[in-house]
């Protein structure tokens, strides 16, 4: 034997189990992580930048603190295709609170029902025995909701999975505080799931991630522990987080504890469409990142609003699409995708003392209006606490799937439509297809169309029983002519298809009407300037707020085929204190001022001017204007005068 060779080949073999040893050991240490990693990891890495106070994150979208955004953001349009598509969907607001219906021990409250703890103050012990223990919906039927919400024509589904009062509606093993406590030993979220795959109807939740009443350090409660975020205003009020950084290490364990482990559990065990976020302003906007984050990376392709963040930095957001203002009248104009939440009443969750409900002509207007604008429609109900929708709702719903039964397709899978502002009513658009809702109808019969130049192949009307040719013509170039029967086909909104020969070309100068009323609204100025604010757009708060400064004029571009004659009118919804605001209207040549600011919604006749065939321009500017006043401007009114 060669005693040589077998002492190298012992040598060889120490050696690799030497570094095998070495390997293994290295291995083993704990591993570097980089700043990214740090800043972005949940639970928090111990050693991030600014653990002991705000997390140091560039926060612009650009940043490389921010590239697992800008890589998400690149499918947005491929995430938003079932959404843009289905354009409208129901909005559920159910939770424990749903039991009391706006009333605390014998006491109503007015406003938002779900609020009922904050409302009342109640403290959290006192909450988990009388309204999580107590939760016990006997007539839920996931089935029925879905049913309904179908004949509606809804095509998405979104539920209160927690809302601010921290309660889970589902048996929660991520955070133990949820409706396993209480009486109803069901999964009503899986169950609303199921009832939604049968239905081929989309499906997801809202979850409160930035306001939260129960948790000790989130948020919201005041009453119970002296926290930011509530109606005390304590630590600076809303900008609590800037003034106090030393208090964000503390309200990040509600984060971790129980705002993301319950996120994760959601997409994990139900598979969500959409996740839908709220008051994000509660919380510092990096913190709120942290949890969109992990909800991007357990699931790529769900579709989040803009509500998950409150930094909007030149109309940037950090969603798949923007949520408008609650409770909707009229919308303000909204670039890119948008969706708008009316609920029936002014309440989200049930309220028994709330009879404010609207029509269903009133969401069947809203719907075309935000079809008109490129948005969807997140109509909101608040069924009872035993799970019952109240028979109000449930007419609203069925009178609006009536309608869509018969002109659903002149709202799903359409654009945004660039014809002009009509004054009889609303256009939509999908493809070469041009939809003409009417809400008030001509009694002439005849129905101008400003501002489409396209060569229109056909006109029908779209009714119940069949879609009758109706006979057009041209008035010129760019105005249409149609002949309409004497009789309107539906009380609120009646749809005309018009087919097109080609790809719609208009002309974006609106054209007056020399027989009807024509409401220049401030939401449709061609000319507004920057400085100007839009309103919210509810009911009488539709209006911008010129903001005490004298050179920021509002303006339209008009046209007409005919030389007419208008009493001008205008509209204003003012508050206290600005009685010394005034303005200027320049119209036709002529020029006027007024004194318009007497507080409430009050309506102004200027005087009469003739404006003769061709385009024009009228505009206001503001006058006199303090610098803590703003004039709320609503409208400008034409009536053609007799």
């Amino acid at each position: 034997m060669n005693y040589r060779i077998l002492s190298i080949k012992q040598k060889s073999k120490k050696i690799w189990v030497a570094m095998a040893f070495i390997f293994l050991i290295v291995a083993c240490q704990p591993k570097e992580l980089s700043r990214y990693e740090k800043i972005w990891s949940w639970p928090i890495d111990a050693t991030a930048p600014g653990i002991n106070t705000r997390l140091e994150i560039d926060l612009d979208q650009d940043s490389p603190d921010m590239r697992w955004w800008a890589d998400a953001n690149k499918i947005v349009e491929e995430r938003l295709q079932w959404w843009k598509e289905a354009k409208f969907g129901m909005f559920v607001h159910w939770g424990v609170y749903s039991q009391f219906s706006g009333e605390w021990e014998g006491k109503p409250y007015t406003g938002y029902a779900e609020h009922i703890m904050r409302k009342a103050k109640v403290p959290n012990k006192v909450y988990f025995e009388k309204a999580v223990k107590t939760f016990n919906p006997i007539n839920f039927d996931a089935d029925e909701w879905i049913d309904l919400a179908k004949e509606t024509g809804m095509r998405y589904f979104v539920i209160t999975a927690k809302h601010h009062d921290g309660v889970a509606m589902y048996p929660s093993k991520a955070y133990d505080h949820s409706i396993k406590s209480s009486k109803f030993k069901h999964d009503p979220m899986m169950e609303l799931k199921e009832a939604c795959q049968k239905n081929d109807m989309k499906f997801g939740f809202y979850y409160s991630h930035a306001f939260d009443w129960e948790h000790p350090n989130a948020p919201g409660n005041d009453w119970d522990y002296e926290n930011p975020g509530g109606d005390k205003h304590l630590f600076g009020g809303r900008d609590w987080y800037e003034q106090n950084p030393d208090m964000v290490p503390r309200f990040r364990e509600y984060i971790d504890q129980k705002a993301i482990p319950q996120l994760l559990e959601l997409v994990r065990n139900y598979d969500p469409d959409i996740i839908w976020f709220d008051t994000p302003h509660k919380l510092p906007p990096e913190e709120n990142l942290r949890m969109i984050k992990v909800v991007r990376e357990a699931k790529p392709d769900i579709v989040i609003n803009s509500r998950c963040v409150a930094l909007f930095d030149k109309g940037n957001h950090y969603g798949d699409y923007r949520s408008t203002a609650d409770r909707p009248a009229e919308f303000a104009p909204t670039e890119g995708s948008w969706e708008g939440i009316p609920t029936t009443n002014e309440s989200y969750g049930y309220h028994k003392y709330d009879d404010s409900h609207k029509p269903a002509g009133f969401f069947i207007k809203l719907l075309s209006k935000a079809a008109h604008r490129g948005g969807n429609l997140l109509m909101n109900i608040g069924p009872k606490g035993d799970g019952l929708i109240d028979t109000r709702d449930v007419e609203i719903l069925r009178g609006i799937g009536r309608w869509m039964k018969v002109n659903g397709e002149s709202i799903y899978n359409t654009e945004r439509c660039p014809l002009p502002v009509q004054h009889w009513g609303e256009t939509t658009l999908k493809g070469r297809n041009l939809y003409l809702h009417i809400f008030n109808w001509p009694q002439d019969g005849k129905l101008v169309v400003g501002g489409l130049k396209s060569k229109v192949n056909k006109a029908t009307l779209m009714a119940s029983d069949a879609y009758d040719e109706l006979n057009f013509s041209r008035l010129n170039d760019k105005d249409l002519l149609v002949k309409l029967p004497k009789s309107t086909v539906h009380p609120d909104v009646s749809v005309i298809k018009l087919t097109l020969d080609e790809d719609i070309d208009i002309d974006p100068v609106r054209l007056l009407s020399a027989q009807k009323t024509n409401r220049l609204h401030v939401f449709d100025a061609d000319e507004v300037y920057e400085e100007i604010k839009y309103s919210d757009g509810k009911q009488n708060r539709d209006h911008i707020n010129f903001g005490g400064k004298d050179d920021q004029p509002i303006s339209w571009n008009v046209r007409l085929i005919q030389d007419t004659k208008y009493k001008v009118k205008i509209t204003a919804n003012n508050g206290s204190g600005f009685e010394g605001a005034a303005i200027e209207l320049k119209i036709g040549g002529k020029i006027w001022t007024k004194n318009v600011g007497q507080q409430g919604l009050n309506e102004w006749e200027i005087g009469e001017v003739t404006l003769s065939k061709g385009g024009h321009n009228i505009s206001i500017h503001p006058l006199q204007m303090q610098e803590k006043e703003h004039l709320r401007l609503q409208s400008v009114q034409l009536v053609p005068s007799a």
